[in-house]
C-alpha cells in the first residue's frame, strides 16, 4: 500500500491532493499560497510527513500540441528543488492538459459559486491530475 501526493504548481499557488492508502482515489488537501521557495518547500515537506508519502506526481502543463513550453520548465525547476531538498522523493510528471478546465466544469456542475471556485480550483486540479495518474496504474 502506497500513498501518492500530487501537485498543481502555479505562480501564486500549489494545489495539493493525496490518494487513499490503496491508491484508488484522490482527495484534495489544500492550496499552498506561495511565499518564498523556502516556505513552499517547508510546507510541502510537512504535508509529505503528515500523509506519510514520498511519491509525488507533478502536473506538467504541456501545450495542446504536446510540446513543452516555458511553464513546463518552471515546473521542472521547482521539482528539481524538491528533489534537492527531499532526496527520498520519487517524482513522476503527469500531463495535466485540461485538468483546470475539468476541475472548473466539475465545480460549476456542483453549483459552486465563482468566489468559492477561485479558492479551491488549484486543489481540484491536483485531484484531477492524481486521479488520472492513479487510473493509469490499474
Amino acid at each position: 500500500m502506497k500513498r501518492y501526493m500530487s501537485l498543481d504548481i502555479g505562480d501564486r499557488t500549489i494545489g495539493i491532493a493525496v490518494s487513499d492508502l490503496l491508491g484508488l482515489t484522490a482527495q484534495g488537501v489544500e492550496t499552498i499560497h506561495r511565499k518564498t521557495m523556502e516556505d513552499d518547500l517547508k510546507r510541502l515537506g510537512e504535508l509529505m510527513a503528515q500523509y506519510e508519502t514520498h511519491s509525488l506526481v507533478s502536473g506538467l502543463p504541456k501545450n495542446m500540441d504536446g510540446t513543452e513550453g516555458e511553464r513546463c520548465e518552471i515546473v521542472k525547476e521547482f521539482m528539481a528543488k524538491v528533489k534537492e531538498t527531499y532526496p527520498e522523493a520519487e517524482i513522476t510528471f503527469w500531463d495535466e492538459r485540461l485538468s483546470t478546465v475539468a476541475a472548473t466544469r466539475s465545480l460549476i456542475e456542483a453549483d459552486v459559486s465563482r468566489r468559492k471556485r477561485k479558492k479551491v480550483i488549484d486543489k481540484m486540479a491536483a485531484v484531477f491530475i492524481l486521479q488520472g495518474y492513479l487510473d493509469s496504474l490499474r
